[in-house]
């Protein structure tokens, strides 16, 4: 049986309205966390987003996906031949927390309303370093605990997970793989980028050097992170209450279901920088200057001491481009669809 075609995003954009969902938990605020679940297909997918709760593109895509999937008749060969797992968001906490700027207009996030309003999670209470790990390291939140009680219903394991990321600023989309599968994932990666160049971007092309678990797997690909070399880096710091707050990441925690599982992250930028060299040094001073940069004008706008309009025309002239939403969308489900594609081939021995 031929791998179905992967839809288009257009289509998933133009899908209607989201479907009620089942409430698999409450967030520790007490709001409803919702999953959805289909199709009957032997593959089994995972997708989440909004563990990091200002990144907000893969909720809106993962919304987008389940209103496309729930219209679908039930031979479609998507559900003939995949069980879709999805978590939309699995952090509503987070998502009331940074209302007031997560509604894009013109198609891209506005610079001012993300400096103003954009709360992140500090490490302890992040939820993507929250889940779970049988027996011994056991759910940071009520949320964490909830998506891990919903993947268990799946008896046979995970044959693919991704966890939907962002980034504040970066050189352009960046990729996140099990590092244990790169060598069957030459096409993926090949395809991934020539796809990002094809759009007109550039890749977040860095070298971190086993920093926190990041390695350089290829350009624009690091793997994705893991919670022990999260712990041993500040341990080496001598910071055992930090490295303390670190429980499994939704990857590490998915494999514990069945280590078979590939497990991707996508990492979107909502702003991207002008890249002055490709310099792989770690730490990298252009990012740093940025980080800084967008401190700097945060504190402004706190004290009343630029305008938005001023600062808009600032970030401008120092060559700061607001990513498209929906392109940001495209190269998610285009990672989404490569690593399902990956999996399909190889349960068939393509």
């Amino acid at each position: 049986m031929p791998i179905p075609k992967q839809p288009e995003l257009s289509d998933i954009l133009k899908a209607g309205n989201q479907p009620p969902g089942e409430v698999i938990g409450s967030s520790r605020a007490g709001k409803k966390l919702l999953a959805y679940h289909f199709g009957e297909g032997s593959l089994n997918v995972s997708l989440i987003g909004g563990c990091h709760a200002d990144e907000p593109t893969g909720p809106i895509f993962l919304n987008h996906l389940v209103s496309y999937l729930s219209n679908l008749k039930s031979d479609a060969p998507l559900l003939r031949e995949i069980s879709w797992w999805i978590v939309p968001h699995v952090n509503p906490d987070g998502a009331e927390t940074n209302s007031l700027w997560y509604h894009h207009n013109d198609h891209q996030f506005d610079l001012v309303k993300n400096l103003k309003f954009s709360i992140r999670e500090l490490p302890g209470d992040d939820v993507e370093f929250g889940f779970p790990l049988t027996p011994n390291i056991p759910a940071l939140r009520p949320e964490n605990q909830a998506v891990y009680d919903f993947w268990k219903r799946t008896p046979a394991g995970f044959d693919l997970h991704v966890s939907l990321h962002g980034m504040l600023t970066a050189y352009g989309p960046w990729f996140l793989l099990d590092k244990d599968f790169v060598a069957y994932s030459a096409d993926m990666i090949h395809n991934c980028q020539q796809k990002v160049l094809q759009m007109g971007y550039q890749l977040h092309d860095v070298d971190r050097k086993g920093e926190k678990g990041f390695f350089r797997l290829a350009e624009g690909f690091g793997s994705r992170p893991d919670s022990k070399a999260m712990r041993d880096y500040f341990l080496a710091l001598n910071d055992a209450q930090m490295a303390s707050k670190f429980h499994a990441s939704s990857m590490e925690s998915i494999r514990s279901l069945g280590d078979n599982c590939l497990t991707l992250v996508t990492e979107m930028p909502l702003f991207i920088v002008p890249r002055i060299s490709h310099n792989l040094e770690w730490p990298d001073q252009t990012l740093n200057s940025w980080s800084q940069q967008f401190q700097h004008w945060k504190l402004l706008l706190e004290k009343d001491q630029l305008t938005p309009s001023q600062l808009k025309r600032e970030a401008a002239a120092k060559g700061l481009v607001a990513m498209p939403v929906q392109d940001q969308m495209y190269l998610q489900w285009f990672y989404i669809w490569s690593g399902i594609e990956q999996c399909l081939r190889k349960d068939r021995g393509d």
